[in-house]
């Protein structure tokens, strides 16, 4: 193969219909599940759905008129992925249930040889990764947890086999993901215990169907689609203000989003548990609905002390309150400071990359690493947004790459590597721009990493995004 990518999700899928497009066809996408759509096949849980509104959260060259919600679920997100799939023939070259366990370049060959967890090998001249941040479930390690005899699973496993109907319930977390299935879980549970890390600021879902007229509209009257979703886009991307810069936007979102947890906690108790204490934006802010009415009832306790121990039956937090439990829900995220585990990736001079990443993850241009030739990497590090569709950030990276490719084989070079200084420069200017940002202020989120180091955001807005990093100067890069 010319190309192989990793990752049957939506930046792998994205990157094959482009290469397609541009007439290349020899390539073939190694996925590890037996299904598309990466994070999306991989989260199913109750209440899964996306926090882009669904005219944004697809791909610009594959409009969808009748998307049914304001809000999309993973069901019509996978729906719509498996359609473009379709539709421009990306399925006869994924290989599923397909793990790459290593990637090596050879200098001799100027070639990828990668590795399966079966032990077969592959050769490719140029290797994407797709595999993104959300891939990898963190769970976190709790004393005596692998002694507890009732049901337990990450967010991103969800068993649908099991009965959760008046069950006693331990979440644990409560980020973007529980924020979702507790308000599903804890209509029928027999008592919900929320145990939270943190608050997190929120801001409301105002969630509803798309009647058929509008959706007749943008079917069939020209632009009205177009216009549609720049309107997202620029809705979206004023929250850059107040989500990356802060200003007085961010204290009126701060605002707004404590007096939406007043008009519905009336324990003055609980509203003060679920008030954050670092600045708005510096984790990521939630996008909820009948989340704190959940909070609310009587069957749910939100429990901000740590865990210390779990026993058989039974939770302990750090005062010594003890609470019996039939089930554990992680709702703990992902690690997303390992951009590719467990996948090692070994470069030139036999450097692997987690030895290139020992300080924190970082890319040119969240593309591409120095010695580690003809490999690129979607939603690679400082790619993030925080406010806006990262649909639109793999876009551009993916025309970025494609370019890059196509500059390779039109020039009969067989290599090309990003210069060492030119990346430290890149990554200089970014972390500089980042500490002006909210993501860097005093705050435990996953976009940084075990030393604070912000390697998931980017420091500007997507359309500074775009301007920069749409087309690579490749004066930037060594050709071989």
């Amino acid at each position: 193969m010319e190309i192989i990518i990793l990752g049957a999700g939506i930046s792998g899928i994205c990157m094959a219909i482009k290469l397609k497009r541009a007439g290349i066809d020899s390539f073939k996408i190694f996925e590890k599940s037996s299904g598309l759509g990466g994070t999306w096949f991989d989260n199913t849980y109750p209440g899964c759905a996306c926090d882009v509104p669904s005219h944004f959260y697809s791909y610009s060259f594959e409009l969808k008129a009748n998307w049914s919600r304001v809000y999309s679920g993973s069901h019509e997100i996978r729906e719509y992925l498996e359609y473009c799939a379709n539709k421009y023939d990306v399925f006869s070259h994924i290989e599923f249930n397909t793990e790459i366990k290593s990637a090596t370049f050879s200098p001799n060959k100027n070639k990828w040889l990668l590795k399966n967890t079966q032990g077969v090998e592959t050769e490719t001249k140029f290797l994407i990764s797709g595999l993104g941040q959300l891939n990898s479930p963190n769970i976190p390690s709790i004393e005596g947890q692998e002694s507890f005899i009732g049901k337990s699973f990450h967010s991103s496993r969800w068993d649908h086999d099991y009965d959760t109907k008046n069950k006693r319930i331990a979440v644990i977390g409560n980020g973007g993901s529980a924020v979702q299935f507790i308000p599903s879980i804890g209509k029928h549970a027999k008592k919900l215990y929320v145990f939270q890390r943190s608050a997190q600021w929120s801001i409301q879902r105002r969630d509803k169907e798309f009647s058929n007229i509008l959706k007749w509209i943008f079917k069939y009257i020209p632009f009205s689609l177009r216009l549609y979703r720049l309107r997202i886009w620029i809705l979206l991307g004023s929250n850059y203000f107040a989500l990356v810069k802060r200003t007085w936007y961010s204290k009126f979102f701060e605002k707004t989003s404590i007096n939406y947890i007043k008009s519905i906690i009336k324990d003055p108790n609980l509203v003060k548990k679920l008030t954050p204490n670092y600045p708005f934006g510096c984790k990521r802010v939630l996008v909820v609905e009948n989340y704190y009415e959940t909070l609310a009832k009587e069957n749910c306790e939100v429990i901000d002390s740590p865990i210390t121990l779990i026993d058989k039956d039974m939770i302990t937090d750090s005062k010594g309150v003890e609470r019996k439990v039939d089930m554990i829900i992680y709702g703990t995220g992902f690690r997303t400071s390992e951009f590719l585990s467990p996948l090692e990736i070994v470069g030139l001079k036999e450097k692997t990359l987690d030895e290139e990443w020992s300080d924190g993850a970082e890319a040119h241009r969240g593309v591409c690493i120095s010695g580690f030739p003809n490999f690129f990497m979607l939603y690679g590090p400082n790619t993030n947004l925080g406010h806006n569709s990262i649909i639109f950030m793999i876009e551009c990276q993916v025309n970025y790459i494609l370019r890059c490719i196509q500059k390779v084989m039109k020039s009969n070079n067989s290599s090309i590597d990003i210069k060492k200084e030119n990346m430290q420069k890149y990554n200089q200017y970014v972390q500089a721009g980042l500490k002006k940002t909210v993501f860097s202020a005093n705050c435990d989120s996953w976009y940084k990493n075990e030393s604070g180091k912000v390697i998931n955001n980017y420091h500007k807005g997507s359309l500074s995004y775009w301007l920069e990093n749409s087309r690579p100067n490749f004066r930037e890069f060594n050709f071989d």
